[in-house]
């Protein structure tokens, strides 16, 4: 939920390296986005998890740390909607057929719970693949209760 006397509409859009430090300064973008929207603070730690999640996999799985490769990042507020879309040049992978990370075989692997978080955080996610390449995910958390 968020303070209905700030809506104040803000857009920040930028293409960030494909490093961990970029993860770091995505995550600070957004939860500042978010914070001056008028976040609570569950919302916050919301927020911040499913954006991390998605950026580490755009750097990590999707550009593979390729420095020649760029992610697209951007976070939209407007009175009714809070989206942070991410973009990486990879060459994709398979959204439909993610294995369960609540699968008693995948519970103690090391990783595979991002998608699954990210849809628990947000209220929505879109998955797509782009043509010649690369992966786009649309977070969105809603500014008031469904």
């Amino acid at each position: 939920m968020r303070d209905q006397s700030r809506h104040e509409a803000e857009t920040v859009e930028r293409f960030l390296d494909s490093t961990l430090a970029s993860v770091d300064h995505a995550e600070e973008i957004a939860v500042g986005v978010a914070q001056r929207a008028g976040f609570e603070e569950d919302d916050l730690l919301k927020i911040g998890m499913a954006v991390r999640e998605s950026m580490v996999n755009a750097v990590v799985h999707g550009n593979r740390y390729n420095a020649n490769k760029k992610v697209k990042f951007s976070v939209i507020n407007n009175s009714q909607r809070f989206t942070v879309r991410i973009v990486d040049e990879g060459e994709g992978f398979d959204y439909e057929h993610l294995p369960d990370p609540l699968a008693p075989e995948n519970l103690l692997r090391s990783s595979g719970r991002g998608i699954f978080l990210i849809r628990q955080f947000m209220d929505e996610l879109q998955i797509r693949r782009l043509e010649p390449g690369g992966m786009e995910l649309v977070l969105v958390k809603y500014m008031a209760a469904k």
